[in-house]
């Protein structure tokens, strides 16, 4: 379970935004997901607002989108980077068309949260407001390096492979804290947490496992100073494990098929 590691980012809204305009068969997935949040808030003694919720749009048609954005969720998610550009830019357009709707999100923060290749770094950076799968040297030195020309400073997570399968992206546990010191010495981005993902089990155990350990390198980077104050995120649970995933102290979700399957 859980230790006494919790951080808040006081930077940022956390909350939910629940402006219900009708109880759709989203809103209700949606409402679900959110009860299903607070009660594993509760077992670990955390709060809710500790836990922000990101949308992922990538299985949602266009409507579906939309629908979330009207109920108030601004944080959403993509794992593909032409497809974020798209979605991104649909939704802009959106918002602009309703501009004067006082109960509508300003703006959405779009999360990059699957694999980036080095050649698409120019493309997602203007884009996306984190990047949750920086897993080299080379991938953070690309994002260094464009994000300079382009007169920005991303925010990003440092991917880390817990689970140790193979076929998953993500540096070795063993080797996190080094690459995360090297991180650090780039000027232009900001490491503020850590991501992972747990296999595709149902044994809980090993989930739950997957995630503490993330959670443990999580407090020992900090704990060591060896990332700055920053460094208050920890992107891991999806729609299968989002509950352990709370349990364990993630503070950023990253579920879509809870929400959008069947819509």
């Amino acid at each position: 379970m859980l230790s006494e590691c919790l951080v808040l980012n006081e930077d940022e809204d956390f909350s939910f935004h629940p402006q219900l305009l009708q109880m759709t068969k989203l809103a209700e997935r949606i409402e679900r997901v959110k009860e299903t949040i607070a009660s594993a808030c509760a077992r670990s003694r955390r709060e809710v607002e500790d836990v922000r919720l990101v949308i992922v749009t990538k299985s949602a048609g266009i409507e579906e989108i939309e629908e979330v954005v009207r109920l108030g969720f601004n944080h959403l998610g993509e794992n593909r980077v032409l497809q974020l550009k798209k979605v991104a830019g649909q939704v802009a357009e959106f918002l602009q068309q309703h501009a004067d709707d006082s109960t509508m999100p300003k703006t959405v923060h779009w999360h990059m949260i699957g694999h980036l290749q080095r050649n698409k770094v120019r493309q997602v950076l203007p884009t996306a407001s984190l990047i949750h799968s920086v897993d080299t040297l080379r991938l953070a030195e690309e994002i260094n390096g464009a994000a300079n020309k382009l007169g920005l400073r991303p925010r990003v997570l440092l991917q880390v492979n817990t689970s140790n399968e193979p076929q998953k992206y993500g540096v070795p546990v063993g080797a996190a804290t080094h690459l995360a010191e090297q991180i650090e010495t780039l000027p232009n981005l900001q490491l503020i947490g850590l991501m992972t993902m747990a296999p595709l089990t149902r044994d809980q155990d090993v989930i739950r496992t997957c995630f503490a350990r993330a959670h443990e390198l999580f407090c020992e980077m900090r704990g060591e100073k060896i990332v700055g104050p920053q460094f208050t995120e920890l992107s891991m649970g999806m729609s299968s494990d989002y509950e352990i995933a709370v349990e364990e102290g993630a503070t950023i979700l990253r579920i879509g098929s809870a929400i959008f399957a069947g819509s």
